[in-house]
């Protein structure tokens, strides 16, 4: 008989056994998606405990997904009551097998007859826990193993060895819902898919330390660096090499060590190279179809809707230094960048004015030196300008445009300073001074500029300690620089406890103003594209007065979010990272999209041609 999906699921509860650390995180995924959540507990404190995570963090998981539905937590001191109802029962108690063992035990007596019965244990396939359900109650047993909500995600499911595969399918889908992403083995296997990486990975770094070749720092730098900062991935990566590469590199380690070798170059040999599936050069593809390579290529400059103007600090590269920097044009008829100007110390912020065919741009030099620059060119590169030579400003920061006015706006970080010159660098004018450059307190630090002649303001970022969730956005009246800049009665906080804001854009149209800005703070508010609606006097239009970083939100997940450009009439935002992609994101949906990357480059300002 085929499997059939528990009856009227959406309006039955979600179980969760055990309201410890994982246990209560486990429900509050499920009450954000809508649903009702019994939590059973034996304990009296850890449900109370539990109640309290619900109220304090629920907003963090409701964030990760769109649903409007208000789900609630109910807690049960007894089981029975607490999976009478239930469609989907969890176990996250204790990982001692033979209280698991009773537990489903105790399951199969008293939860209804076509509930979905899963375990969150990572030491134990459910094979072992199982022992006592009948073959029907087995095909609707299964691992289910959630890493840590709401910053990680990750789901694992996997068989009990008779788990019937449709409900895989179905409980996929249910997880979508609450913002998880969910993966399936497709046997079972001790530690899932990602635990046996882990374990490799472990393995060999301890061997590495073991043996002298290297010391902590060194593997961690190198690991974030190739893994994190670049984003590799283990077959894309072998696909890439070539898996003929791959075999030979493995069978030196095999000679050398006295591994075996049957599932790994024994295998590599008889399933991939000896039909010619050697990777990205073969036709036949590799550990990924051909298909997927083509793509992959498609994904390259030649998708960027329009041409664009891109800072890469130079940061990087493998020998990085102060003057690595470079001024790129990204277009879609190209196959590479056009590099437009290299050897630049750290840019930072770019801005481009079509009207005059110039190119104006940031570079930041060294922190704590009066060495940063304000420079120029043409569209196409010549007429080269430095409008604020070294000696003048210390950090500067994002830059935007005053167009009618032919104002420049930039922000000076170390400098704690907000300034503004004409397009040929004179006339410079300390506009704000928000501390001391020699007391080096990080909140006085100004980083992100918009300026808005509609709303009559400007406003800037102080981001605050890095991932302090102190960052600030200020605004102030363009027509009160004649202010001293350190005593301006105008200048007004407008947003607070943010996690670290960039860089920010305004988008304005005859009947609404909204102000846009990148974050690179912790998660689950940072590293994102956020927005909030201006009134007609610039000021944001909140939904409660003490608002959270929540609302603002509009996609999520960059890796060092900083440059920022709108595309309004295409209804897009353009972000880039440290990481060194470039998204497009929807201002609707939210929806993002990586239409260019390059992990030996670390984006910073971006700006539209």
């Amino acid at each position: 008989m085929s499997w059939k999906q528990p009856r009227d699921y959406a309006s039955r509860p979600v179980a969760v056994l055990g309201a410890g650390v994982l246990g209560r995180r486990i429900a509050c995924t499920w009450v954000a998606a809508g649903y009702t959540v019994h939590i059973h507990d034996p304990s009296s404190e850890q449900r109370s405990q539990c109640l309290q995570f619900s109220a304090d963090n629920m907003a963090a998981f409701q964030n990760l997904i769109t649903c409007t539905k208000k789900g609630e937590v109910k807690v049960f001191e007894e089981i029975e009551p607490a999976v009478k109802e239930a469609w989907l029962i969890i176990e996250a108690i204790p990982e001692k097998l033979d209280l698991k063992v009773s537990t489903f035990a105790t399951l199969v007596k008293c939860a209804p007859q076509d509930a979905l019965l899963a375990t969150n244990s990572s030491s134990y396939k459910s094979s072992e826990i199982v022992i006592s359900l009948s073959e029907s109650g087995k095909r609707r047993a299964f691992n289910m193993h959630y890493y840590m909500p709401p910053a990680n995600m990750v789901v694992e499911l996997m068989t009990d060895q008779f788990t019937d595969p449709e409900i895989f399918t179905f409980l996929s889908s249910r997880l979508r819902e609450t913002g998880a992403l969910p993966y399936v083995a497709r046997k079972e296997s001790t530690g899932f898919i990602f635990n046996r990486l882990w374990a490799a990975v472990k393995r060999e770094t301890l061997m590495i330390l073991s043996e002298g070749v290297s010391d902590a720092k060194q593997i961690d730098e190198l690991w974030s660096e190739m893994f994190i900062k670049g984003k590799a991935k283990p077959c894309e990566a072998m696909d890439q090499v070539g898996l003929d590469t791959v075999a030979f590199i493995e069978s030196h380690y095999i000679a050398e060590r006295g591994l075996p070798s049957t599932h790994t170059t024994d295998f590599l040999k008889k399933e991939y190279v000896d039909q010619g599936k050697l990777g990205d050069k073969s036709k036949l593809g590799g550990l990924y179809p051909p298909e997927y390579h083509a793509a992959m290529a498609a994904k390259s400059t030649d998708n960027i809707p329009s041409t664009m103007i891109a800072l890469d600090t130079g940061l990087s590269l493998l020998e990085p230094s102060l003057s690595s920097g470079e001024l790129l044009i990204l277009g879609p008829k190209d196959t590479k960048p056009k590099v437009l100007f290299s050897s630049l110390a750290i840019p930072d912020g770019v801005a481009i004015d079509k009207s005059t065919s110039r190119i104006f741009w940031t570079c930041m030099g060294v922190p704590d030196k009066p060495d940063g620059t304000l420079s120029s060119s043409a569209l196409d590169g010549t007429d080269l300008r430095t409008l604020i030579a070294p000696g003048t400003i210390n950090t500067p920061k994002q830059l935007c445009l005053d167009r009618a006015a032919q104002k420049i706006y930039f922000s000076d970080r170390e400098g704690c300073a907000v300034y503004r010159c004409n397009y040929n660098g004179t006339d410079l004018e300390m506009l704000v001074k928000t501390g001391s450059p020699s007391a080096g307190n990080e909140l006085d630090h100004c980083v992100g500029i918009a300026v808005s002649p509609a709303l009559g303001k400007f406003y800037w970022t102080q981001k605050g300690n890095s991932k302090g969730g102190q960052g600030r956005i200020f605004c102030a009246d363009i027509a009160g620089a004649s202010s001293a800049p350190n005593s301006r009665e105008d200048v007004t906080c407008i947003l607070d406890k943010l996690p670290e804001p960039i860089d920010l854009e305004i988008n304005s149209t005859s009947t609404s103003h909204a102000l846009y800005w990148t974050d690179r703070g912790e998660l689950p508010f940072g590293n994102s594209l956020n927005r909030v609606a201006l009134d007609d006097g610039g000021i944001p239009v909140l939904e409660k007065e003490d608002a959270s970083p929540a609302q603002f939100l509009v996609a999520k997940h960059f890796n060092e979010a900083i440059g920022l450009a709108l595309d309004n009439e295409r209804g897009k935002a353009y972000v880039s990272d440290l990481g060194g992609r470039i998204y497009e994101c929807d201002l609707e949906s939210g929806e993002r999209e990586v239409v260019y990357e390059d992990v030996e480059r670390s984006f910073t300002g971006i700006a539209m041609l």
